[in-house]
């Protein structure tokens, strides 16, 4: 190749524009793993944003996989080692990108260095219920019950180590009670025993229990945010309930492979900002109980740090043991 050929190839390339793998992403199905099975919050989120999606392509769809077990550990390992071209994502969430390494002895992947935040999805309150018929009609009269008869009562999650176990966890140790953890493969496995009053209490992300609380199947105790939730107003803060200053809310957002191509994260970002910010996909999140909440990639990053911090500090504190 002479001079004057060399320089031309040169320059049509420095002009060619980003590689059609990345203008025409996605060309295929793009999975989102979900570290849960279907019914709870976590998984209630992902496939709102996987039809949000899917509407922003037209031609390709987002499917989700459910992959439970460890808390949502199982999901996450899938989700590093898969191959990082961005048709696998992940509903990272607070349990498997906060609380699971904040509990781990050791994992196969790093949560923050292996992975790319793409954006918050949204947060959402855990709430506390119960049985109709439960003589306990409000969470006060559960911390009353507990301290006269501290191991006596139970309360189920979607497992060992996810947001609604360290919710109630973390008010174990601020009012002072003692109650029984009982771990589930799910939530909504928890939820048909409360429903069936095999269960005394279950706590869930709001999305779960919603349903079941407006057709009176449960009756809420208790949502874990600061103030109340505008789906559920007539259910109390546990601020409100004796334990002053308490607030927790579970948080979503798609995170993919750190080595995805950039092209190919910088398409799939401004894809998901697309359907988060529609009105049809915000409504649906907003019916769930899911407050939309987007993010930059390094403010996404900042708060799983924060909280992986936070959360390590309650699980040493409530003695919640190491997996």
């Amino acid at each position: 190749m002479n001079g004057a050929t060399l320089a031309l190839a040169v320059a049509i390339a420095a002009a060619t524009p980003a590689p059609a793998h990345a203008q025409n992403y996605p060309v295929r199905p793009v999975r989102i793993i979900v570290g849960y099975p279907p019914g709870g919050g976590v998984d209630v989120a992902a496939r709102i944003v996987a039809q949000g999606l899917s509407e922003v392509w037209g031609t390709q769809n987002a499917i989700v996989d459910n992959r439970p077990g460890a808390a949502g550990g199982i999901g996450t390992e899938l989700t590093a080692a898969a191959t990082p071209d961005g048709y696998t994502l992940m509903l990272c969430n607070v349990a498997s990108h906060a609380i699971t390494p904040a509990r781990a002895k050791k994992l196969p992947y790093d949560h923050v260095r292996d992975f790319a935040f793409v954006s918050m999805v949204g947060t959402t309150p855990n709430v506390i219920v119960t049985h109709p018929s439960m003589a306990m009609k409000n969470l006060k009269d559960v911390i009353a019950y507990a301290k006269k008869n501290p191991g006596k009562l139970n309360y189920g999650s979607s497992g060992v180590g996810a947001s609604p176990n360290l919710s109630v966890e973390l008010l174990k140790l601020e009012a002072g009670i003692d109650i029984v953890h009982v771990p589930y493969k799910g939530a909504a496995i928890a939820m048909a025993d409360v429903i069936s009053g095999h269960l005394e209490l279950m706590t869930g992300n709001l999305p779960g229990p919603l349903p079941q609380i407006k057709a009176g199947k449960v009756r809420g105790l208790a949502v874990t945010s600061a103030q109340r939730n505008a789906r559920v107003p007539d259910v109390p803060t546990i601020s409100e309930q004796g334990v002053p200053g308490f607030d927790v809310s579970s948080w979503y957002g798609i995170c993919t492979q750190a080595a995805a191509p950039k092209p190919v994260f910088d398409k799939l970002r401004a894809d998901l900002l697309k359907a988060l910010n529609s009105p049809e996909t915000k409504k649906r999140l907003y019916d769930q109980a899911i407050d939309v909440k987007t993010s930059t990639p390094e403010e996404f990053v900042e708060h799983v740090k924060a909280e992986t911090a936070r959360w390590t500090k309650v699980v040493r504190e409530a003695n919640i043991p190491a997996q």
